[in-house]
């Protein structure tokens, strides 16, 4: 593979990359890295999903890919996670990515899982942070974090660290490129500005869309109807899909349209496959798409009906999602432990 494809396969359905000219850069070397974390806290969704799918990409472009459980940053959000269900969310979180980057067409054996808290509480992690802490002010730090922690008008002192420890994860675990959604932007070039200070080189950083939520505008971790939960079944997705806001003619805010571009279709290429579209022949009979492009030109000019597109779409992402479910179903215990409420 040249570095065009190279290039290609690691900035396909982005957001941003900061920068293209570093990135270029980094592609002449044989085996750059990169990471990406999450925070163990409320249950994975297809949200994650759509950026677990992307480390498929790192992997063919010929990336070592590190998956951060950053399980002490999820205690440190306003205790998002408690403290005594660090360890059982940690095991869901990576059973989950598993399951995921599987079913995206890569091996899970070609991810690095690290645990926060098997390199944070290391004493020169600790020196490090508090030699930026003592650099960086509040207001920087939660400026950074705004999309991220938890806000309130009394922050507590964990939502501040957040983001001076994710910068210095960064260099921790020695990534070449630092993943992760649009929300993460602030963090990261947080750390662009921080790490060269104490010897480090910048990250190169990648960003993923976020999606809308099925009910129209930000998806809601506390909204179900909002989005498709790795466990459920054929018939709550269609469901969820058929009550789904997708207007007709109607791109912005649009969450069907947002699954079918940066799930469905990239892994239908994968597996070298179109989406087909049923329909009754009064109505002009079946469809078939190659690419997202030609569906959303149909799905503009009215050719392709909303109710059409949603029963389309929940098929495949029922097809998709459903080995997923069956991982994490396999393991009743690990669910129960993790979220016992």
């Amino acid at each position: 593979m040249d570095t065009a494809e190279r290039r290609a396969l690691v900035t396909r359905y982005t957001e941003e990359i900061v920068t293209e000219e570093e990135l270029d850069e980094l592609l002449a070397r044989e085996q750059p890295t990169v990471y990406i974390g999450y925070a163990p806290t409320g249950e994975m969704h297809i949200g994650h999903f759509t950026t677990i799918r992307k480390l498929a990409d790192f992997i063919r472009a010929g990336f070592d890919v590190t998956v951060l459980i950053a399980d002490l940053h999820a205690h440190l959000d306003d205790e998002k996670s408690p403290f005594e269900l660090l360890d059982a969310r940690s095991r869901y979180y990576r059973t989950a990515i598993e399951a995921m980057i599987e079913t995206a067409g890569a091996s899970a054996d070609r991810l690095t899982f690290v645990r926060g808290s098997e390199f944070e509480l290391d004493s020169e992690y600790t020196l490090e942070l508090l030699q930026m802490a003592a650099d960086t002010t509040i207001k920087r730090a939660q400026r950074a974090g705004s999309e991220v922690v938890r806000q309130s008008e009394n922050p507590k002192l964990g939502g501040v660290l957040y983001s001076l420890m994710q910068s210095l994860d960064v260099a921790a675990l020695e990534a070449d490129v630092a993943y992760g959604g649009i929300d993460q932007r602030g963090i990261y070039m947080l750390s662009r500005e921080l790490l060269p200070k104490w010897g480090y080189e910048k990250p190169v950083c990648a960003f993923a869309p976020l999606l809308s939520g099925l009910s129209g505008g930000k998806m809601s971790a506390s909204d179900e109807s909002s989005k498709v939960g790795l466990t459920d079944d054929s018939e709550e997705i269609q469901e969820k899909l058929n009550q789904a806001y997708c207007p007709q003619g109607e791109t912005e805010d649009n969450g069907v349209l947002e699954y079918v571009r940066y799930l469905l279709f990239p892994v239908l290429e994968e597996r070298d496959k179109s989406f087909h579209v049923e329909r009754p022949e009064k109505f002009g009979g079946d469809l078939v798409y190659e690419s997202y492009e030609e569906l959303e030109a149909d799905f503009l000019s009215e050719e392709l009906h909303p109710q059409d597109l949603k029963n389309a779409a929940a098929s495949e992402i029922a097809e998709i999602v459903a080995p997923v479910g069956e991982a994490l179903r396999d393991d009743p215990e690990l669910l129960e432990t993790a979220y016992p409420e």
